[in-house]
């Protein structure tokens, strides 16, 4: 069923139109162009009937007068014919007309769905795109439109076939989606490009929860006992959220303001617009369970599925009863070990940058093995998002898997390469062709049935667990923080809120006196991962809540610092699993401490970690240097990354880029822990600095027959 939308919102940082930046000069801006096209005359018109916000007079046909970087994705006007015909033959219009509408405010609602959803503003400095330009297949525009929804690409059989918001069959033919004309696509305008389009663009407003309860209802095979599952387990409540309303009314009033200018990054810290919900799942299909348990899909129980679940031996300590929505109940937690709280579309399922041999602006295919890793929902665990290049994989295939634990060519002069992947640890392959994209999150069929059973926890114990900084808050990927690859002044300096004034992210607190910025660096060659930071200034404390670990045992965590600032400062760190009684671990912190030099801002010092640059020919003597690193807490950067994006200059050679040992603690699965940061210097410009965490078991940093790799 099409959804009604009210929306509200701004166009840059103005609520009314300069006309003074109207262009002058003869050539046509979007508004003129299709003016003089009486194809466009019905979106033409709509145009001029649309404000900009509610809180604004200008229209957004002025808008598209004026300067700026637009793409504009033109209905022609049998396109919004049809789109009426669709209203009224669902009984939403009594007329396939502009007569039709009940109310006024059905009429706006209609017009606003049609307008934003066909407008992408790149604002002051992103430009408008180009066919040339747009994404890859299935993935989304880096950019929202005006309806603050992230557009798909689909590329049909026939490679001049281009849609909008399409899904695909077996064969690969393009399913629903707005057909961009063959002819008229690419018109150059003075403030954009317009591509015409056969269809209105008109996401659904359905949430996941939305589409689950439809496969219940029509019993249409895909996920229908996906659904079955959610609905026993009362999940649909949750998988509903869509915006953080007290959040919306926070910003809207201005109760909460912008970070001030970053003391050395010099920009503002701008909140987040929003905070919004997102949710990803990835499950098995019908076809997968009707073969599995031998019945149709129609006649499968939540009660089947937890006896098989049982059965298999995936979850031996859960309670096997009918209280679903219990997180300890075997059901429940074989059905949100599918789900992660985040929106994840498929550019970002797993995060590419800076690995070894690939750079993001260039580069046309992935290198090394790539891995993320997220808490699920439910009893947290651990579920392993795995990407390499073709070139690089014992199969050849590029493509991504869940929880794939290969053999690695990860010697000190290995190549980084898959040498071999067993059956057992081949992971599931991550269908990106045949998701659903939906207003709060994502749904992936996968090639085989996902648990966190006792071979996934063992192999994850015994690698070592990187997580970039960033990936430990669900929000920063649901509202465009995290990787993002548009390069505007406002994404490049993110603030976050103190908790006296709002709780952001849930598993971040951050105290009075903080001022908190995420900083990402995008194409600025920062020495950090994946290129971006956490960079803290004043007197600071924040504390954050750690992903869980795989199985019972010693865990190191370590944190990575680049200390060729001056600006670093020092800090106590304390963890525990009490938030408000942690204990601290060792001395105060010295983030000013490099591998060669101490930069204070009082002068240059001697070190006293003992880094000392790799002997190409060497190997004995470099792990000795590698074992007096760690017995003063150090260890050098992983030479799996380089500063330039495809570049050679390596973190492990650079003396400044350094892991710190922080703690060494034995840990246990079913426990939340924490780590909190506070400065011991009376200086509100000094920085605290985060770029990734490693949880790493005594298996891994102790084991006399494998020692840990370099990577």
């Amino acid at each position: 069923m099409l959804a009604m939308v009210c929306i509200g919102l701004t166009v840059g940082c103005q609520d009314d139109i300069d006309m003074s930046n109207r262009y002058t000069f003869t050539e046509e801006t979007v508004a003129s162009y299709l003016k003089k096209h009486e194809n466009f005359s019905q979106y033409y018109k709509l145009l001029d009937e649309v404000n900009i916000s509610s809180r604004s007079q200008s229209t957004v046909l002025q808008l598209m007068s004026a300067r700026g970087h637009y793409t504009v994705f033109a209905p022609n006007n049998q396109a919004i014919q049809e789109y009426l015909d669709t209203l009224c033959s669902k009984g939403i219009i009594s007329q396939a007309s502009w007569d039709g509408f009940r109310d006024e405010q059905q009429l706006d609602s209609i017009r606003k769905v049609i307008v934003f959803n066909s407008i992408i503003d790149g604002g002051d400095e992103v430009d408008a795109y180009q066919t040339s330009g747009f994404p890859e297949d299935t993935k989304e525009f880096n950019l929202a439109n005006m309806n603050e929804r992230k557009l798909t690409v689909n590329y049909g059989n026939n490679p001049d076939s281009l849609y909008v918001n399409g899904t695909k069959d077996d064969a690969g033919n393009v399913l629903g989606g707005s057909l961009i004309d063959l002819r008229n696509r690419d018109i150059i305008a003075t403030n954009g490009y317009i591509h015409e389009v056969h269809t209105v663009i008109a996401p659904s407003n359905e949430t996941l929860a939305d589409i689950m309860k439809t496969y219940i209802e029509t019993n249409e095979v895909g996920f229908i006992v996906t659904a079955k599952m959610l609905e026993a387990c009362g999940l649909f409540d949750t998988l509903s959220k869509v915006k953080d309303e007290v959040y919306e009314q926070l910003y809207l009033s201005q109760a909460i303001t912008d970070l001030p200018n970053h003391p050395s990054f010099g920009r503002a810290g701008y909140l987040p617009e929003h905070r919004k919900y997102g949710f990803t799942i990835f499950t098995e299909t019908d076809e997968f369970w009707e073969a599995t348990l031998g019945k149709p899909v129609s006649q499968i129980t939540p009660e089947d599925i937890q006896a098989w679940v049982v059965q298999q031996g995936f979850y031996p300590n859960a309670l096997d009863n009918t209280d679903y929505k219990d997180e300890k109940n075997v059901l429940n937690q074989f059905i949100t070990y599918h789900i992660l709280p985040m929106r994840l579309p498929v550019d970002k399922l797993v995060i590419h940058y800076n690995e070894m041999g690939y750079n993001y602006k260039t580069s046309t295919s992935f290198t090394v093995p790539t891995y993320e890793l997220y808490t699920t929902m439910g009893e947290r665990r651990l579920l392993k998002l795995y990407q390499c290049g073709k070139a690089y994989s014992c199969e050849g295939s590029g493509e991504i898997f869940i929880n794939r634990f290969p053999e690695l060519d990860n010697g000190r002069h290995g190549k980084m390469k898959e040498v071999s992947c067993s059956a057992a640890n081949r992971g599931f392959v991550v269908n990106t062709e045949k998701c659903q994209n939906v207003l709060n999150g994502y749904i992936y069929p996968i090639d085989g049935v996902l648990a966190y059973d006792e071979t996934t926890r063992t192999n994850l114990q015994k690698q070592r667990l990187r997580f970039d900084v960033s990936s430990m808050f669900p929000e920063w990927m649901n509202n465009d923080i995290r990787a993002d690859r548009v390069g505007a002044n406002k994404n490049m300096c993110v603030g976050m809120p103190n908790d006296n004034v709002y709780q952001y992210c849930e598993n971040l607190n951050i105290a009075e006196g903080s001022q908190f910025y995420y900083l990402l660096g995008l194409g600025l060659n920062w020495k950090n991962w994946q290129g971006d930071e956490v960079n803290v200034v004043g007197r600071y404390e924040m504390t954050f809540k750690l992903p869980p670990v795989p199985k019972e045992g010693t865990y190191e965590i370590r944190y990575a610092v680049q200390t060729e600032s001056q600006l670093r400062g020092m800090c106590q760190v304390y963890f525990g699993e009490s938030k408000e009684n942690l204990s601290a671990m060792g001395i105060p912190l010295d983030l000013r401490m490099g591998g060669t030099q101490r930069k204070t801002s009082a002068g240059t010092f001697e070190s006293i970690v003992g880094w000392v640059l790799d002997e190409q020919e060497d190997d004995d003597y470099n792990a000795e240097i590698d074992k007096k690193m760690r017995n003063n807490g150090f260890m050098k950067g992983p030479q799996l990354y380089a500063f330039t994006p495809g570049g050679n200059a390596y973190a492990r050679g650079d003396a400044n880029t350094i892991r710190r040992i922080i703690v060494r603690e034995y840990m246990y699965p079913e426990k939340t822990y924490y780590l909190k940061f506070k400065s011991v210097l009376d200086d509100e410009k000094k920085e605290f600095y985060m770029d990734y965490l490693e949880l790493c078991a005594k298996e891994v940093y102790d084991n006399p027959q494998t020692p840990e790799d370099i990577w």
